[in-house]
């Protein structure tokens, strides 16, 4: 009985640490969303960079970067909106593909919603 007791409460204690150290931010999700940037997002980029963003291998074997980890969870606005323009690296350049505008808008999707 007291073994019980102890793993209810420890059990408890479990969850109740959790939540201190959650950030209370429900991720982003693109599917669901109804942003003309998430619309462009699964027009332009989940082809290479998956449905959620989350990077991916693509046939020939050639590894695409997540977009909400690793080193692009770290660059600036400023940077995202660069690779979008001039690709690189593997990326295609989407210059003269959407308006500046619509650049503008991607760089900022990216780097503040896919966190």
């Amino acid at each position: 009985m007291i073994h019980a007791k102890l793993a209810v409460l420890f059990i408890g204690l479990i969850f109740a640490l959790t939540g201190c150290f959650s950030n209370g931010k429900t991720r982003f999700a693109i599917a669901d969303s109804k942003l003309y940037e998430a619309s462009m997002f699964r027009q332009h980029c989940a082809i290479c960079h998956g449905s959620e963003g989350e990077g991916k291998k693509l046939d020939d074997g050639k590894l695409v970067p997540s977009l909400r980890s690793g080193e692009f969870k770290f660059r600036s606005e400023d940077e995202i909106y660069n690779q979008i323009v001039n690709g690189g690296n593997g990326m295609t350049p989407f210059r003269g593909l959407l308006t500046e505008r619509e650049l503008r808008m991607m760089a900022a999707f990216v780097h503040d919603q896919l966190r």
